[in-house]
């Protein structure tokens, strides 16, 4: 395993990954930020937590439905598309939870 540092809404995060999953990893991570930034910016939902359970059910919806062509969740087993939402929901546990905590940036180091 090796650690991979993302941002996402301007939040530092570390994440473990295996070297051959850091490119997809870095994809989902791309992913979340668009959807989490396109949210944000409409203005209609307030609070990171908010957002980015939002952002997760449109990614998991589309994924689902097909709904948006140009998608590169498309086309991926089942398998690969639970294992990024479980990293993604582990990204924002830890945040939530350092949050609550009061822990600095990059606290954790999710496994």
């Amino acid at each position: 395993m090796e650690a991979l540092d993302v941002k996402i809404m301007g939040r530092e995060f570390r994440i473990a990954c295996k070297p051959e999953e850091r490119a997809a990893l870095q994809q989902a991570v791309n992913i979340v930020e668009t959807k989490m930034s396109s949210i944000r910016n409409t203005g209609k939902v307030v609070g990171l937590d908010k957002i980015a359970v939002m952002a997760a059910l449109q990614i998991a919806h589309e994924s689902l439905v097909g709904s948006n062509p140009s998608n590169p969740v498309l086309g991926l087993d089942i398998e690969t598309i639970e294992r990024k939402i479980e990293a993604i929901e582990q990204m924002v546990d830890g945040s939530l939870n350092n949050a609550a905590a009061g822990k600095p940036k990059n606290a954790d180091l999710f496994e």
